[in-house]
């Protein structure tokens, strides 16, 4: 088995897999909420939108659930932490989900413009809560967050919900959601055909170039104008789990001090601008592979985040030398050795069967179909 210091990196690392599953799949469905109102004019077409993600949304869900699971086994500490840091915003994150398969399912059960309006706009919402608070997270993780521990190690927040509303911040916010706006866009250019495909692809072809400014943008804010953290002494990796032990200073630039130790990390936030080129083009042109670049586009931004706080998961802007970290916020080895076999049995066949979904549903959802009245769509 690996020693400690190697499972560290490893869940880090499959954190971070995960994360990108989310992104992608469940990218997609928060997207086509949000396109929603844009895309969708007559009731058929915004049934077509529905239907798009029907069939798929709660497999996709599995990825958030992994990624919330594996975060409570193999990192405690930070689990508890944004979990009571980040409660408002988790609720109101969690409304959103509850708010996306209620809309769906109570949408078409009355004819009622009224009543149709409403699950409508309620669906843009379900979007739209969960996209931005999500940019505004990680936002907030390269801010670093109010927070201290007692002597008895337990977790002291220092802010409230107000004070995650940062400037940069809500950048990141609105990067999260035109970064859903160009993965939903790219999803609907390979599942559905005429007015809405158009209306898609044009927007998603926008979207993705506002994506690159934004990321640029929000780069040159983190090299000039963040403070980021840096670990000074020195860290035992395979030592306890115990964020007193070490000494973290803050300085501008210190994000960026990664992508000068492991120059390949920089493939990750090339990734990010080119396949939001990629996607606008192929947007634009009215290839279904636009999901393909998008997805390379979000699985970049997700990645690039993580390269530029490793090796830090939660870092402190009150108390720098409390932060968590990945060599002292980790449940223990034992624990973590147990979980990598159990993860490398499910997490294949979490892949295949997605695989075997998706294959089986391939294809465009159409109007004529929706419109004969067959009881399986939405």
């Amino acid at each position: 088995m690996f020693d400690y210091a190697t499972l560290r990196f490893i869940w880090w690392a499959l954190l971070g897999v995960l994360l990108v599953g989310f992104a992608i799949f469940d990218g997609f469905d928060l997207g086509v909420a949000l396109l929603h109102p844009f895309v969708a004019k007559k009731d058929v077409e915004r049934r077509v939108l529905i239907n798009t993600i029907g069939p798929v949304w709660e497999g996709n869900q599995v990825w958030f659930i992994l990624g919330g699971g594996a975060v409570f086994a193999a990192w405690p500490p930070l689990y508890a932490a944004s979990f009571s840091g980040f409660y408002l915003a988790m609720l109101l994150v969690l409304i959103g989900f509850i708010l996306r398969p209620v809309s769906i399912t109570f949408r078409s059960k009355r004819d009622e413009p009224l009543w149709r309006a409403t699950w409508d706009w309620l669906f843009f919402v379900s979007g739209a809560l969960p996209s931005v608070l999500f940019g505004v997270a990680f936002g907030n993780l390269l801010l670093g967050v109010p927070f201290h521990f007692d002597q008895s190690l337990r977790f002291q927040y220092e802010g409230d919900l107000l004070s995650l509303l940062h400037p940069f911040a809500l950048l990141c916010g609105i990067v999260s959601a035109v970064m859903l706006f160009m993965q939903g866009a790219a999803w609907l250019a390979g599942k559905t055909e005429g007015e809405i495909n158009a209306r898609a692809r044009g927007i998603g072809a926008a979207a993705a170039l506002a994506l690159v400014l934004l990321l640029l943008a929000g780069g040159l804010w983190i090299a000039t104008g963040i403070a980021g953290y840096r670990i000074e002494s020195d860290v035992n990796y395979a030592g306890p789990s115990n964020p007193f032990g070490k000494t973290v200073v803050a300085g501008a630039g210190e994000w960026l001090l990664n992508y000068a130790r492991f120059p390949l990390a920089a493939f990750a936030p090339l990734a990010a601008l080119l396949g939001a080129l990629g996607a606008s083009i192929l947007l634009a042109i009215g290839s279904p592979l636009a999901i393909l670049a998008s997805s390379v586009s979000v699985a970049g931004v997700v990645t690039t985040a993580g390269f530029s706080l490793f090796p830090f998961l939660l870092p402190s802007s009150s108390h720098p030398d409390e932060s968590l970290t990945v060599w002292d916020a980790s449940s223990s080895q034992a624990t973590l050795g147990l979980m990598l076999v159990a993860a490398l049995f499910f997490l294949p066949i979490v892949l295949t069967y997605t695989s075997w979904v998706y294959w089986v549903l391939r294809g465009a959802v159409r109007e004529a179909a929706i419109e004969k009245g067959d009881d399986h769509y939405y």
